[in-house]
């Protein structure tokens, strides 16, 4: 297990990672946070990198697509499926990477739980394979999702979402 600052980042069993993070906010402006492409944009963007295309169609049987221009110009990208949509406490997706930095498709479950108006976000990663699986504990992925999760805490305190998930 590593725990950065807020995020705690840990291998579980022998293909999963658990990422676990709370944020002083309602869960439906943090799932805003994480299924809104203009929001996504603003937060899901590893440091050094910019964001080239983000897309979302959120519904079961939906897709998406997110690509980014590294600081060395090279792109990177990654698509999947929508499984399951229960808003604002559960998200499933597949995910793939290109180019392939580990080996077949993951699967994220992503479930927010609010209490007294902090949520917390618990994002599991399902691999295809025990390799796969220590390929990204290997990586920095920690590191990134540490510093993008810091980026959607910022969005969260501008009010932006908040203001956004109260007016529906």
């Amino acid at each position: 297990m590593t725990t950065f600052e807020k995020l705690r980042f840990e291998g579980r069993g022998d293909r999963e990672v658990v990422m676990t993070r709370r944020f002083d906010a309602p869960r439906e402006a943090v799932f805003d946070g994480f299924t809104k492409a203009e929001l996504l944009q603003q937060w899901l963007v590893p440091p050094g990198w910019e964001v080239t295309r983000c897309e979302i169609d959120l519904r079961p049987g939906g897709s998406y697509r997110y690509e980014w221009r590294g600081p060395d110009g090279n792109p990177m990208g990654t698509t999947g499926v929508i499984r399951e949509v229960q808003a604002p406490a559960l998200l499933v997706q597949t995910e793939r990477f290109e180019p392939t930095w580990y080996p077949g498709e993951a699967v994220g479950t992503l479930e927010l739980v609010e209490e007294n108006g902090v949520t917390t976000a618990i994002h599991t990663m399902r691999y295809e394979s025990r390799e796969a699986r220590d390929m990204v504990l290997a990586a920095p992925m920690g590191e990134g999702a540490a510093a993008s999760y810091d980026m959607l805490e910022q969005l969260l305190r501008g009010g932006a979402l908040a203001a956004g998930a109260a007016g529906r």
